[in-house]
């Protein structure tokens, strides 16, 4: 199953430059805050920006409200490999079938197919190059053994850290542990779903005795969300598909918030995107998800109608950046340009290690 490009129709003019703003250098978070929950939080609501703290977000919600987060493990999936004498970098994208895997690899046009690869303190892992592909990546074989594989990435692999978070002699130590979420289980994701990185288990005690209840739904990010968005159409664009599933008993969850008066709350855009993917399935606004397993490249833009979701809690994200086009179709492009500027104003720290908002559509989808 897979789900591709949605959105309304007819949609209003589009251009990549109106997602642009000034953002400093000095804003972009080179490390996570601590502890945690001690990141600055700003909620948006379709009146009035509110500034808070994340440890207060329980304050914020409802008995009855169901926060869905993704259970994506990041695993280190940077390689450094050589072909003979020549140096080449990997990193693992998804896996595929049958030991396969799409990749993206510095270099990459120096391989050819049938390229055999030694992976530096992992020589035991057999890479071999199958074929490069249309979007830029490569296909690569690396056996039947997944088990083996992670097994190997641990010893050898290198946390993928966003190319924005400056470490010019590599990760350091910490953000093995920095740069996985608490609720981390599924391993498969080369970026982390980065707004669950805000989250302690003290914070998770609150929002049970609050009454909130957890949907765990599995997206693996992939290393498309790095890529800059070419062109001055966003429509033009596409994302890297990425493997998600929403379970039977999830989506069972997920449908039972409005119906008995609660709020959906999507923690992260990797899990809107997820919840939106599964809403396609859905038959009504009340029942919005469905069972989903497969790929999905679904590209939010503003114009889109959401079902799935009445909150959204994420980072803050680039100019010009799919994530950022996300929230301005969930949340106003007007809006969020106003609330980027007040977050730039007031110093909120960016991105994956950086401070979070909470955003509220300016109106719920129709029943």
């Amino acid at each position: 199953m897979s789900a591709s490009l949605l959105h309304a129709s007819p949609p209003p003019p589009l251009r990549t430059t109106e997602f642009d703003f000034a953002l400093p250098d000095a804003l972009i978070a080179q490390q996570p805050a601590r502890p945690r929950d001690s990141a600055r939080l700003l909620v948006v609501r379709p009146d009035a920006l509110e500034d808070r703290i994340v440890r207060e977000l329980p304050e914020l919600f409802r008995p009855g409200d169901v926060l869905v987060v993704n259970d994506t493990r990041v695993v280190p999936a940077r390689l450094r490999a050589r072909r003979g004498d020549a140096a080449v970098e990997i990193l693992l994208n998804r896996p595929d079938e049958e030991g396969l895997w799409h990749a993206l690899a510095r270099n990459a046009r120096r391989l050819r197919e049938g390229d055999v690869l030694t992976v530096e303190r992992a020589p035991e892992l057999p890479v071999r190059v199958v074929r490069r592909l249309e979007d830029g990546g490569v296909l690569l074989d690396l056996g039947p053994d997944r088990g083996a594989v992670f097994a190997a990435l641990e010893r050898a692999g290198e946390v993928p850290l966003p190319p924005y978070i400056a470490r010019p002699d590599g990760p350091r130590p910490e953000d093995r542990e920095d740069y996985q979420a608490i609720f981390a289980r599924r391993p498969g994701a080369v970026a982390a779903p980065t707004a669950s990185l805000h989250f302690t288990g003290a914070m998770l005690a609150a929002l049970d005795a609050k009454g909130v209840r957890r949907a765990a739904v599995t997206l693996h990010v992939g290393a498309g969300t790095f890529l800059p968005l070419r062109g001055e159409d966003p429509r033009a664009g596409r994302l890297h598909a990425e493997w998600g599933e929403v379970s039977p008993e999830a989506a069972a969850l997920i449908n039972e918030a409005r119906p008995a008066g609660g709020r959906i709350v999507a923690l992260g855009t990797t899990a809107l995107r997820l919840l939106e993917t599964a809403a396609l399935q859905g038959d009504s606004w009340q029942r919005p998800a469905r069972p989903f397993r497969g790929l999905t490249d679904l590209f939010l833009l503003p114009g889109h109608r959401f079902r799935s979701a009445d909150a959204l809690m994420t980072n803050f994200h680039l100019p010009r950046s799919t994530l950022f086009m996300l929230v301005c179709a969930f949340a106003g492009t007007e809006r969020m340009r106003a609330a980027y500027a007040h977050a730039v104003a007031a110093g909120y720290r960016f991105y994956s290690y950086g401070d979070a908002g909470l955003l509220f559509p300016e109106e719920a989808a129709p029943a």
